[in-house]
């Protein structure tokens, strides 16, 4: 049985072809670039630093005057080899190509003159171009900063999550920017921090943001034809029971793009004034017929 079972997963797991792990190196090269860009041109010149290691090497750079890529390979390095187990070989190469490349393609960018000479407009343009370059690199599947993959490890040993373990070390990290670098400075870095953070989050889920909505009505037939129909959605029933009277219905399930909330919310009421409506986010949607509408 065991055996069947790996000759199974051999057949399922297909290796990656040449074109997509080109194609996912380019783009890791093209957001390490931009990262790099953002960190030199923008942030550094205006003495504003970002969270996590990026931010420890930022400061061992103003204080020692190493270089900043060699301080962000020296100390991700050892973050990377002890959670290799837990990360994975590919997740492991990818992540130590994009922190070499930004180390590599930051070196030229110390001849270049920097964008902005102003701490507000470095604060908001470099935490964006910093965040849509490291949201580039983890959306294809890498990383530049090891502080999520301590928190991974310490979270199996500490009664603390990985988001509280990062928060700690963003305090810590931006307190020493205060004394460092002053506290106006460790102000726009924090929020510097906060934008890239919103940014990674958008190149990660993508730009299409899409609902799952969840509809419990007596007339789930007629409804699943009218959303059918009106918003050119195909839906899933769901079988479920009362908790309170344990009567058995059907449910509808399906996902929708932002723009056709309302729509939909009018073809519920239209049909079924009395329907139990449920809109929750949703970061991704993956496989299925599922395609954003042309608006």
């Amino acid at each position: 049985m065991k055996k069947k079972q790996k000759k199974l997963y051999k057949k399922e797991h297909k290796k990656e072809t040449i074109p997509h792990l080109l194609g996912r190196y380019i783009a890791m090269l093209i957001g390490a670039t931009m990262a790099a860009a953002s960190i030199e041109l923008v942030l550094v010149p205006n003495a504003i630093i970002d969270g996590g290691i990026i931010g420890v090497s930022l400061i061992l750079d103003y204080l020692t005057n190493l270089p900043f890529g060699l301080l962000l390979v020296i100390i991700n390095l050892p973050f990377l080899f002890f959670g290799y187990k837990h990360i994975g070989r590919n997740f492991f190469l990818s992540s130590i190509f994009s922190i070499v490349a930004l180390a590599i393609v930051e070196i030229p960018m110390h001849r270049l003159e920097p964008f902005v000479d102003d701490p507000l407009l470095a604060t908001v343009f470099g935490g964006l171009l910093l965040g849509a370059g490291v949201g580039i690199v983890i959306r294809n599947g890498g990383a530049l900063d090891g502080t999520e993959i301590l928190g991974i490890l310490l979270s199996r040993k500490l009664p603390f999550s990985v988001g509280e373990f990062v928060m700690f070390a963003n305090i810590f990290i931006f307190s020493w920017a205060g004394f460092v670098l002053g506290w106006q400075q460790a102000m726009y870095s924090i929020l510097t921090y906060y934008i890239a953070s919103k940014t990674i989050d958008a190149v990660i889920q993508g730009l299409n943001d899409t609902k799952s909505v969840i509809i419990v009505s007596d007339e789930f037939e007629e409804l699943g034809s009218a959303i059918n129909d009106r918003l050119g959605r195909t839906v899933t029933k769901l079988h479920g029971k009362g908790g309170y009277n344990e009567n058995e219905k059907d449910v509808i399930y399906l996902v929708v793009t932002r723009l056709e909330i309302t729509k939909l919310k009018q073809v519920v009421h239209d049909i079924d004034p009395k329907a139990f409506l449920t809109i929750m986010s949703t970061q991704e949607v993956h496989g299925g017929t599922f395609k954003a509408p042309i608006h």
